[in-house]
């Protein structure tokens, strides 16, 4: 593949190494390198490890596993999680990078993890990438005590990557990868779960498709991925191929067109098991809207937060190349997002969005819709709405909705629903 029409950036991928558990040795006075700590709930049966250190990992225990999970032959000891603390640690870890860099290059991916956009600054530092990242990792850890790793790329795709896959194992927590190393190093990954947004799900997916490396991936052709996972089948394609047009100005500007968004907190935890009931019921919701705007959308969104002893969660998007206000579609791509980077945590909030309105003037159609099936679809939706509107939402419901874990009738109480 020629790269040479792809942009080079000089972008870092920085992540707190062991965050949770590295922040209470520190605070502890301990060596995470040495101690051997758990941050979990001690009161909690079966509770799940947020966070261990880093010599608890090289004996081989994971961080989000269970207690019961860690060898009886390891001696450990466990901390109770601190949120407030480790976001207080985040804001200073924060301040640091800001003071190499302006707001404007800077995207908080998470509460210890960032990208830094250094292209402009080399020449004023008068430094390679690399040497600027040594600065900054040193910095963060002469003024806090934390330890980080640092991938560098061309993009932040690479950068994540080379983070994620090589830099904790370099000396010196570096690691730079180029459009030279693909072939080498990004094709050759597997388990497909290693990679950044490849989940468990999507990864059996993939597999089912025969598909086991990064390699295999890329050598396909893109139209069957599109036409097995819509435009996040282009996407992944891409990613397996090292490109990414992404910048972090991107995440920074705030849509300026109209959206509709819908968030829903839970009142008990939720898994991959019946969280898509609420997921579908939210879409129906959002789709509902949209057609009483006469509205449809080319930009869906969904976000998971999970438990808040978890403090994290994902929101992504997914742009369409035509604009819809069907039901299924949405949901279906809803569903992608979800399967990509579900991390089999207790879900307590959901956000879907729609951005890109744009106003529905003629159903477009292409050779494989059924145009009966769309006018009664349209039909049976307007017949809907209007019984909702002059009765209430509760007026009719689908069967769905009277499942144990739906949460529809009582959420349509809230919002001026009428239950018949």
């Amino acid at each position: 593949m020629d790269y040479s029409k792809y942009p080079v950036r000089n972008i870092l991928c920085i992540d707190l190494k062991s965050f949770f558990a590295s922040v209470e040795c520190v605070a502890r006075g301990l060596d995470p390198f040495k101690y051997p700590l758990v941050v979990a709930n001690p009161n909690q049966k079966g509770a799940i490890t947020l966070a261990v250190t880093p010599y608890l990992k090289a004996l081989g225990v994971k961080s989000r596993g269970r207690i019961y999970e860690i060898d009886k032959d390891i001696k450990y000891f466990i901390a109770k999680p601190r949120m407030n603390l480790y976001t207080e640690k985040s804001k200073e870890v924060i301040s640091i990078y800001l003071d190499f860099i302006s707001e404007d290059d800077l995207y908080i991916y998470s509460i210890d993890e960032c990208f830094l956009d250094v292209t402009n600054y080399l020449k004023m530092y008068q430094k390679s990438d690399s040497e600027l990242a040594l600065d900054i990792l040193n910095t963060i850890f002469e003024k806090t005590g934390l330890t980080a790793t640092c991938g560098i790329g061309p993009n932040m795709l690479l950068a994540k990557v080379a983070m994620d896959i090589e830099a904790k194992h370099n000396p010196n927590n570096i690691a730079k990868w180029t459009y030279n190393d693909i072939a080498d190093k990004l094709w050759t990954i597997t388990p497909l779960s290693d990679m950044w947004g490849i989940g468990k799900k999507m990864e059996k997916n993939l597999n089912k498709l025969g598909f086991y490396t990064l390699k295999d991936i890329a050598l396909s052709n893109p139209m069957m991925l599109k036409d097995k996972f819509g435009v996040m089948g282009l996407e992944l394609w891409n990613h397996a191929n090292g490109i990414d047009l992404s910048k972090i100005a991107d995440y920074k500007i705030l849509a300026k067109n109209e959206s509709f968004s819908h968030s829903q907190v839970l009142f008990k935890d939720y898994n991959e098991n019946n969280i898509k009931l609420i997921i579908s019921e939210m879409v129906e919701v959002l789709t509902s809207r949209l057609r009483k705007h006469n509205k449809q959308t080319k930009n869906i969104g969904l976000g998971i937060g999970y438990s808040k002893i978890y403090e994290d969660g994902f929101y992504h998007t997914i742009k369409l190349d035509n604009p819809t206000d069907n039901a299924q579609e949405i949901l279906n791509y809803c569903l992608i997002i979800f399967d990509k980077f579900y991390e089999f945590l207790p879900i307590r909030k959901v956000t879907i969005s729609y951005g890109d309105l744009v106003t529905k003037k003629v159903v477009q159609l292409n050779l494989f819709n059924n145009i009966d099936e769309e006018k009664d679809n349209k039909d049976i939706n307007s017949t809907i709405d209007e019984i909702q509107n002059k009765y209430g939402k509760n007026s009719i419901l689908k069967a769905t909705n009277l499942l144990k874990d739906s949460t529809a009738i009582e959420r349509n109480k809230k919002i001026g629903g009428h239950y018949k």
